[in-house]
């Protein structure tokens, strides 16, 4: 056996799963198609959820340093979404450009010491009761053999996923949304705003800052939609900028342009024995609210800890299981709302622009719908369904309470577990969970929190060693 987890992917996704795994003692390596970094970047923004889960990992700071938090994120005209009123310490959307993001996450697993294979193209999958074998093409940087082998696969290698592929899984779905134009550029006159967005009839148009004097365009023209091969010219991006937002901020200079299509995909199935498949290739979804990354990395969150479980002895296959069935229900929820904004934004006639403007300001403007909304984009409000028979808070994201001696994430770092309400001298606790007391405890319930933030269980002490056998195996105990 090569390695207990093979990574096909060195995205976002990958590389946060890779460090996870790296961090809880699992042998992981990472392959990458690319033999070197890429500055096609999509996207932007790293939404509040995504921002508490690298808090746990200690790395939300260093990341928040190379960018700057927005706290109003506008959808379409003068309608937008304040998400200052977050029930968390991230209440805003931190733009910085995806290649920062994959900086801060690749400097972890370099700590770690995880092996990252440039230059490797899977190219077949097969797998067996205890292994999964890949075969990288020949002339790649691979092991003797042109093939590696893992006890699990995970495939975070994109919308073109090769490892989806080899499994024969369909993606089912559609293009939402054609010839969309993108630009690296230098602008004479920057926004006045850090974000500069607008949807009209015909278009829209979405200027981004790299940090560095370049910036990103995002453009798309109703009026010409043509095949992403297509040659793309400045002039062509700088109409549709001024179309939409009124001037093209004196853009010059590109030094990389290119169309693409944005698709709505899911696959029907994030697992299949020993392979699993999450981000991009498991789900794509429309550019609009900033999802799809931040969606890719809470895919991570989920799966890293369940892996590493299952290579330390004591998750077992409902663990694993339990994956598909929590992250394919937010993929769906982000597909929806995702979906949702996109088509709002396209509406053409005037007039439905004008009741969209006024139903979606006026909605807003309720409390109740406006926290939905931002916790939905967010990623906050977003929760996995509760076991049958469970406590209602179970599956729901826990903030970072206060705990007598410290704050609950920094007790998570490392892939821990938590058991609030318990002492040193209460139950007898399985290995992985330390016991924690709340500075403002809330009756006399015990309730575990799981590695990624979310609430796994929640009784009371006696009905605690049942339960542990149960989650974690006699061996556990």
């Amino acid at each position: 056996m090569d390695t207990d987890v093979l990574v096909v992917g060195a995205g976002p996704t990958g590389l946060m799963l890779a460090g996870d795994l790296a961090e809880a003692g699992v042998r992981v390596t990472v392959l990458e198609r690319r033999t070197k970094g890429s500055n096609t970047t999509r996207a932007f923004g790293v939404h509040a959820r995504t921002m508490e889960e690298l808090q746990i990992r200690g790395l939300a700071e260093e990341l928040a340093a190379s960018g700057t938090p927005v706290e109003h994120l506008r959808l379409f005209d003068r309608v937008d979404l304040d998400l200052s009123a977050l029930p968390s310490e991230f209440g805003s959307l931190l733009i910085t450009p995806q290649y920062q993001t994959e900086r801060v996450l690749q400097r972890r697993t370099d700590e770690l010491g995880v092996p990252l294979v440039h230059g490797a193209e899977v190219t077949g999958l097969t797998q067996d009761t205890d292994s999964v074998t890949l075969a990288v093409r020949p002339g790649a940087d691979t092991a003797a053999g042109g093939s590696y082998r893992a006890r699990y696969v995970v495939g975070t290698d994109g919308v073109d996923s090769t490892v989806r592929s080899a499994l024969g899984l369909p993606f089912p779905g559609r293009s939402v949304i054609k010839s969309i134009m993108l630009a690296d550029v230098r602008l004479r006159t920057p926004p006045r705003d850090l974000l500069a967005v607008n949807a009209i009839g015909d278009g829209f148009a979405f200027v981004a800052p790299f940090g560095d004097g370049w910036y990103r365009i995002f453009a798309w023209n109703r009026r010409n939609q043509v095949d992403d091969q297509a040659p793309l010219e400045l002039d062509e991006v700088r109409e549709m900028t001024r179309r939409v937002l009124g001037t093209d901020f004196g853009m010059h200079d590109p030094r990389w342009m290119s169309r693409f299509h944005s698709d709505e995909r899911q696959v029907p199935r994030y697992r299949v024995g020993r392979v699993f498949l999450a981000g991009d290739a498991a789900h794509c979804h429309s550019p609009a609210g900033g999802q799809g990354m931040n969606t890719g990395i809470q895919d991570a969150a989920n799966l890293g800890w369940k892996l590493a479980a299952s290579v330390a002895g004591w998750g077992g296959e409902a663990l694993l299981d339990s994956y598909h069935e929590e992250r394919h229900h937010i993929g769906r929820e982000v597909l929806r709302s995702s979906g949702a904004i996109i088509r709002l934004a396209m509406i053409k006639p005037r007039y439905a622009r004008a009741l969209r403007n006024v139903l979606g300001g006026a909605l807003l403007s309720l409390p109740p719908v406006a926290a939905r909304a931002a916790g939905s984009i967010s990623g906050i409000g977003l929760r996995y369904p509760a076991p049958r028979g469970a406590d209602a808070r179970v599956g729901s994201r826990m903030g970072n309470i206060e705990l007598i001696g410290g704050r609950l994430f920094d007790a998570l770092r490392g892939g821990r577990f938590v058991l609030l309400g318990a002492t040193e001298d209460g139950p007898a606790l399985p290995a992985q969970v330390d016991p924690a007391v709340p500075a403002r405890p809330e009756g006399a319930q015990l309730m575990l929190v799981r590695p990624d933030g979310y609430l796994g269980w929640v009784g009371t002490a006696a009905e605690f060693p049942g339960w542990a056998e149960g989650y974690f195996g006699p061996s556990a105990r």
